[in-house]
């Protein structure tokens, strides 16, 4: 009989192109996934329903696809360190693989369960699945990470890029005496949203599980139209012009090195440098994914706080209500509160639109840059922690940016890319009415605002702008 090899899946809620997975399958023919719900991330202060619903439907398609190649996924819950190695050992296993993180919680719960396991004489097999290079790989001439963008790049972007892996398939499962010993060890049926005190009724922007983050990479990639057209749409938000990959990437339903290959095989057959442009901008945000996993893994104190030196201190005014405002989308801009209210109606943000809210909070309101990102990660269904860190440091000046002091202007911003105000007319209805230079502008008549139930703005942008600059000036020395 084969020996049995255990597959701990995380952030790769996939059979196809899962190089842990992969490794594990050539270990052996028995191998039985598994996934463990961490009351340590379940039970955070800043989970979002919407993100967890994603979640469990990902991990529902992802049982079916193990069937299907002949084996099973089993569902645990509880303390990692504790509930891995306790399976692993009433199923006799020899091996434990899994895809490595680079978070710092991540770190730590798999340093705890490789310990474990290593007690046990559990042997343990890591692999780096999560980007197209591993953090270490892409350095300056220095041999030192990159904390600029621009260079890593180039530099990431010249390196070879590896090749799909092969999909699990002819692999066997547990037998009924070993599913018996599973149960007994821990393992359950999949739990509803509910069932761990959740809530979402709405509908996910992208169906949970492989399938359909496949399908919306083809439909993405192979018309050549809407990559062909991503850095002139991609900023509009008023227009389906992303991918709509950001949950898959962030869950691993959708393999890194697949959707490469596939805009890889977009770009060789661009036919204009137009088009070749479009093209390599999406590539470069999938860089932007990996250069913010870079940092985080490097510098792990981005998790809690600034990266430049003159925000360790920084005089933030945190006024509540502000910020209440902010969230509820009730600050007086426009396109600042058309963002918040598709945030909390959706669990997803434009990109374009996450800049802009983000500055607004940071330099119009002066609110830690940190309370902008915990409520980020508390509604949005594809929240990535290095993502959303990095995006905030950046809109706050706090970040990793070699021009760090940059201002949006809510009116400016919503000219260039709402022009018309379709994006702020289809999330404030209560003002769709009113002309659209009012609504772009922001400068809506106090009769205005009061007829329509809308709020004056809370702050003067051109004040705000020049008290942010003033304090940042005298912060630097």
């Amino acid at each position: 009989m084969a020996s049995l090899a255990l597959f701990w899946h995380r952030r790769d809620l996939r059979i196809a192109d899962n190089v842990g997975l992969a490794s594990a399958r050539v270990f052996s023919a028995k191998v039985v996934g598994v996934f463990c719900l961490d009351p340590n991330i379940l039970n955070s202060d800043d989970v979002a329903p919407a993100r967890v619903a994603y979640m469990l439907g990902s991990l529902e398609a992802l049982q079916e696809r193990y069937v299907k190649a002949g084996s099973q996924l089993l569902i645990l819950n509880g303390q990692p360190e504790e509930a891995i190695p306790e399976l692993a050992s009433a199923l006799e296993v020899r091996a434990v693989f899994w895809n490595w993180d680079v978070e710092p919680y991540a770190k730590a719960r798999d340093a705890a369960v490789r310990e474990a396991l290593k007690q046990q004489a559990i042997e343990v097999h890591t692999s780096w699945d999560q980007g197209l290079h591993a953090p270490g790989e892409v350095r300056t001439g220095g041999g030192t990470p990159y904390t600029v963008y621009t260079p890593f790049w180039r530099n990431w972007n010249s390196k070879s890029k590896a090749a799909p892996v092969e999909e699990l398939q002819d692999a066997e499962g547990l037998t009924a005496a070993e599913g018996q010993a599973a149960k007994k060890a821990g393992a359950i049926a999949l739990p509803s949203l509910k069932d761990l005190g959740m809530s979402w009724e709405r509908d996910l922007l992208l169906s949970p599980g492989e399938q359909p983050a496949f399908e919306r990479l083809e439909e993405f990639v192979e018309d050549d139209r809407a990559i062909a057209e991503y850095d002139d749409q991609r900023n509009q938000p008023s227009v389906a012009g992303t991918s709509m990959l950001s949950a898959a990437l962030k869950f691993g339903t959708i393999g890194i090195r697949t959707v490469w290959a596939y805009a890889d095989a977009a770009l060789s057959r661009s036919r204009s440098d137009e088009t070749y442009r479009n093209i390599q901008t999406w590539q470069q945000e999938l860089a932007w994914r990996e250069f913010y996993q870079h940092a985080l893994y490097f510098f792990p104190e981005l998790a809690d706080g600034p990266y430049r030196e003159p925000f360790k201190d920084f005089p933030w005014t945190n006024d509540e209500e502000d910020f209440q405002a902010w969230c509820e989308g009730r600050t007086g801009y426009p396109i600042v509160d058309a963002a918040m209210r598709q945030l909390n109606e959706t669990g997803w943000m434009h990109n374009r639109c996450r800049m802009i809210v983000a500055s607004f909070l940071t330099k119009d309101l002066r609110i830690d840059w940190r309370w902008g990102e915990k409520y980020f990660m508390q509604h949005l269904y594809d929240g990535d922690l290095a993502a959303n860190n990095g995006g905030w440091q950046w809109s706050a000046s706090s970040g990793m940016d070699p021009k760090p002091l940059r201002i949006f202007n809510p009116a400016s911003q919503a000219k260039k890319y709402d022009p018309d105000a379709e994006y702020i007319r289809q999330w404030l209805p209560e003002i769709r009415t009113l002309d659209t230079e009012m609504l772009v502008t922001g400068n809506i008549p106090a009769e205005e605002c009061d007829r329509h139930n809308y709020p004056m703005p809370i702050v003067d942008h051109k004040q705000q702008q020049a008290q942010f600059k003033q304090i940042y000036k005298e912060q630097k020395g």
